[in-house]
């Protein structure tokens, strides 16, 4: 029996006492590492100091993005998300390792550099108001393709033999591999008519490319999953393979990845959303995007389960509120799909990357609790569940629309003096109660948009998984409904989850590799998800980022084990480091370092996001 998870008010109150002598409550943790900006690009690969060894067999460029400057000006962005984007490059041959940075050339980044301030509206961050635009500007420019920022700092994919960055905005750039040059920009919305997509689309083994985006229609908006066909024409032979619409018309899901497996696409729709209203008042009133945030704290998650083959949806499933940005795979076992999450209690993590909490957090004791992440396990038994097209009847008597309760997502800079969201003492609470409560917080009657959220316990339920050695539950309600409830992954908050992708995305699978989102514990982690165990690495003042699998070549008559090969991980250090970066080389099996490559640069290198191994790219 996993024990229950309660909020203790002495424990968790604001103005408890620091953990040090120096009054700082996360002395393991430096938040400048997130803070710094990169001065002056390194165009021209510099050599390193290698320590141990790097394999010879590795061979390839670690190509890995994220923010890279919080200035323009005299002027600061306000949010982690807001920052000009940097492509960084480690390069591996022979041992040998070099390290090179660019900045991606956006649009964003050319208009604010000739104007020497923000001119770009960003996530958290507003621009400086332009006179010269009338209402009628403001109005065309809504409907117009190129509005809003292209700075495409969150992640890189490939897309054949070329690589793309990439972010919420339907735009991607084009980078050169070796030189980490701009070479092109792409709107994706000319080619498959979404506003928006994820910043992790799924890179399937023969190349084809699958993400999913939100698109604008007579009846609302809906969720496409767009493929992209492996060839000379991805782009041009976009094609929608998939559509559903959106639980909310006017409030559709904020979406940061989607689940893929042999016959299905997984869609899980979070109670967190894009307020159309608050969209078209931020654009008249210069808001920050994050304004248009809205999160319903009493409606429940939705995973959506679509046929593959035929594109229809197939299963709904329902599980208690909880907030992510990052799926850890998913796959088929015996009638289920299994899908592993990194689970927050609420979105108030993203209004922990804003600029003045970052700078504070070593003076807020609750800033660990708010970050604080699980990986959970949610198992859908697809075959004894009720199909969506016998329920056809039930649900459109359902449709009258009510007032439903939310919270606005606001952003908590001194300037625009708007309040964050709100806070409660269930918030401190460490997201695991999902796996132990025995209550819905939420309505599960017919009305899913009723004024007030009741309380329903289960009774006497029978469980649907039957999985072995499954703790994961899934309970049928009165009305067909499913309700699932997920089994704890391991003890350790997790992000930027990594798995041994080329070979087990989609598949079952036993590992995968995270940073901490822990900022009062060690990191980075590698989680066996067969035995719930963990295993972890740290260094102190030593920040690694996203660690990425690269698997052992193979050899004649030789089967290679899941986790035969090394992680790879990007690492800043702390303190007065700024000018050092450096490359980690695990054993992915023993979590032991096999060697590293130190760069000491010319200025700062920031802490970086996603990335990708671009293998044989030298």
């Amino acid at each position: 029996m996993q024990p229950s998870v309660k909020y203790n008010a002495k424990d968790h109150d604001p103005e408890s006492a620091r953990i040090d002598g120096n009054g700082r409550c996360y002395p393991n943790c430096d938040s400048t590492v997130w803070l710094r900006s990169c001065r002056e690009e390194i165009i021209e690969p510099i050599e390193g100091h290698v320590i141990g060894k790097i394999p010879d067999w590795i061979k390839g460029s670690l190509l890995r993005n994220g923010p890279g400057n919080w200035k323009v000006g005299d002027m600061s962005f306000q949010h982690l998300f807001d920052c000009s984007a940097l492509i960084h490059r480690f390069a591996i041959k022979n041992g040998h390792v070099t390290y090179q940075n660019r900045f991606v050339q956006t649009n964003t980044l050319k208009k604010n550099l000739a104007a020497q301030r923000i001119v770009v509206t960003e996530f958290g961050t507003s621009s400086v108001p332009d006179p010269c635009h009338s209402i009628f500007e403001k109005v065309g420019a809504i409907f117009r393709a190129d509005n809003g920022s292209d700075n495409t700092m969150i992640s890189i994919y490939p897309f054949g033999d070329e690589f793309y960055t990439f972010t919420e905005a339907p735009f991607i750039h084009r980078i050169n591999p070796r030189t980490l040059a701009t070479e092109d920009r792409v709107c994706i919305s000319d080619y498959a008519g979404v506003v928006n997509h994820t910043s992790h689309p799924h890179v399937m083994p023969n190349g084809t490319v699958y993400n999913l985006g939100m698109a604008s229609t007579k009846s609302g908006p809906v969720y496409n999953v767009i493929c992209f066909p492996r060839g000379d024409s991805m782009f041009e032979e976009a094609r929608v393979v998939a559509s559903i619409p959106c639980r909310w018309k006017l409030n559709p899901s904020y979406m940061h990845t989607f689940g893929i497996t042999e016959n299905y696409f997984i869609i899980v729709e979070q109670p967190l959303t894009i307020s159309v209203m608050e969209y078209l008042k931020a654009h008249f009133c210069n808001h920050n995007l994050s304004a248009c945030l809205k999160w319903f704290d009493n409606k429940p998650v939705l995973f959506h389960v679509i046929d593959r083959n035929t594109g229809q949806l197939r299963y709904t499933f329902h599980s208690e509120t909880f907030f992510y940005l990052h799926i850890i795979n998913q796959y088929e076992q015996d009638d289920h799909i299994v899908i592993d999450i990194c689970c927050y209690k609420d979105p108030e993590m993203i209004n922990c990357m804003y600029l003045e909490s970052m700078t504070n957090m070593q003076s807020n004791p609750n800033y660990a609790a708010l970050f604080r992440s699980r990986p959970l396990r949610f198992v859908l038994p697809v075959t004894n569940s009720v199909s969506l097209a016998s329920r056809s009847s039930k649900q459109k008597s359902s449709n009258r629309q009510r007032l439903i309760r939310s919270i606005t997502l606001m952003n908590i800079t001194n300037r625009l003096q708007q309040p964050r969201i709100k806070q409660s003492e269930s918030q401190y609470a460490d997201i695991t109660f999902l796996t132990t409560s025995n209550k819905l917080n939420y309505s599960l009657t017919n009305s899913d948009e009723a004024e007030e959220p009741n309380d329903y316990k289960v009774d006497s339920p029978v469980n649907m998984v039957g999985l072995k050695k499954s703790r994961a539950q899934a309970f049928q309600l009165s009305d067909g409904r499913v309700f699932v409830k997920p089994e704890l992954l391991c003890e350790m908050g997790c992000e930027t989850p990594r798995i041994h992708y080329e070979n087990y995305l989609g598949k079952p699978y036993r590992y995968f590799y995270a940073i901490s989102s822990d900022v009062d514990a060690e990191n980075p982690g590698t989680v066996d998800v067969l035995n719930k165990t963990c295993k972890q690495w740290c260094e102190s003042d030593c920040y690694p980022s996203e660690p990425i699998f690269v698997p052992a070549p193979n050899k004649s008559g030789e089967i290679r084990k899941e986790d035969d090969g090394v992680v790879l991980a990007s690492m800043v250090w702390g303190g007065f480091n700024e000018n050092k970066v450096g490359l980690l080389v695990l054993c992915a099996r023993t979590w032991t370092e096999i060697g590293r490559c130190v760069f000491h640069t010319s200025g700062p290198v920031p802490k970086c996001l996603h990335g990708w191994f671009a293998r044989d790219i030298v």
